[in-house]
């Protein structure tokens, strides 16, 4: 049972101190790392990845429920209580969806035959891009992977911490993955350049020359203002379903008003 992970601060990519002593997330928490490309957020979730233990570059220390993971725990997949889904994903063994999540499901002492089937329908819940259970999982595209995994760590792996990156850019519903996820009680901390998912987190960490610059918390206008950023991105979502379908976009389905400003 996870009740805390904590991570305690480290060093900048110029060997400075990082300017927080410790930063805590909780189970049900929603959390984003944002900032420009090489700030360091890959690097951030990487160290809880790797339940860090000053032995990385930032030299962070990570702890779970207020002490240091054992080795047993670091270095054992099976025992690890968080799920790590990145853009480079992939799946290499040549077994079918469904073999693929069975086998992971005996790993994980899951005997219930529905397992696989809800895991699999929960992944098309957030790909265009249909899953069925004989594909090979080495032929899925990077947003089915990404999809399968996230479906997977939830359902199978039930790891307590999940840590995605960049998401936005596997070409899946992410409005989906995180109406679903964010209810789960699990501590979920995306990697972003999304001000949907951005906005939608309720604490946003900001890195910058690889290191936590700011830490803060969702206000009422930023909760206020995702609504209209999720109907905004919903309604692109919609168009790009339609363009991938070859279909014509027309008045009807972007919405008269919004053509007309457009």
């Amino acid at each position: 049972m996870i009740e805390e992970l904590k991570v305690l601060s480290g060093f900048d990519k110029s060997g400075h101190k990082e300017g927080f002593d410790e930063i805590v997330f909780k189970p049900g928490e929603t959390i984003s790392i944002v900032g420009p490309t090489g700030s360091g957020k890959t690097a951030f979730i990487t160290d809880i990845e790797l339940l860090a233990q000053g032995d990385t570059i930032s030299r962070r220390r990570v702890l779970l429920n207020g002490a240091p993971p054992p080795p047993s725990i670091r270095y054992n997949p099976a025992l690890k209580p968080i799920a790590m889904i990145t853009q480079n994903t992939k799946c290499f063994a040549d077994l079918s969806v469904q073999e693929f999540l069975e086998i992971h499901a005996r790993a994980r002492g899951i005997s219930s035959s529905q397992v696989v089937g809800k895991t699999i329908d929960l992944a098309n819940m957030f790909t265009g891009e249909k899953i069925y259970n004989d594909l090979r999982v080495t032929i899925l595209s990077g947003g089915q992977t990404r999809a399968l995994m996230i479906a997977d760590a939830i359902f199978i792996g039930g790891a307590p911490i999940i840590l995605l990156d960049e998401i936005e850019n596997a070409g899946i519903f992410k409005q989906e993955v995180i109406n679903i996820i964010q209810d789960t009680g699990k501590i979920i901390i995306f990697v972003t350049h999304d001000p949907v998912i951005a906005l939608h987190t309720q604490k946003r960490i900001i890195m910058e020359n690889g290191a936590v610059k700011k830490v803060l918390l969702q206000n009422e206008l930023e909760a206020f203002a995702t609504q209209n950023l999720i109907e905004i991105d919903r309604r692109i979502g919609l168009i790009r379903e339609e363009l991938r379908s070859g279909s014509i976009i027309t008045r009807e389905l972007i919405g008269l008003k919004f053509a007309q400003e457009v």
